[in-house]
């Protein structure tokens, strides 16, 4: 488990250990609190978030073979909910 200023989530892919908490918390924005799962792709040096719903998990692979750049270092967590 992975905790960040935004809540405590499940790392499930690190793709050439693209996940920094420190990055993240300085790039997450509120409007991604709604999503399930969150991917940050390294493009450029420069991370980028992407928010997806419980239902739409299976649009992530897509995602990134269309909008990363190719075997860019990425991440996917899934948010933990509240006991």
């Amino acid at each position: 488990m992975i905790e960040t200023d935004y809540g405590t989530f499940e790392l499930i892919k690190d793709h050439k250990e693209a996940f920094d908490v420190k990055t993240f918390n300085e790039r997450y924005v509120d409007y991604l609190d709604q999503y399930v799962y969150i991917v940050g792709d390294l493009s450029a040096d420069m991370l980028r978030l992407k928010g997806f719903g419980e239902k739409d998990n299976d649009k992530i692979f897509d995602y990134l073979i269309e909008s990363s750049t190719p075997n860019a270092p990425y991440f996917i967590l899934k948010r933990v909910k509240d006991k």
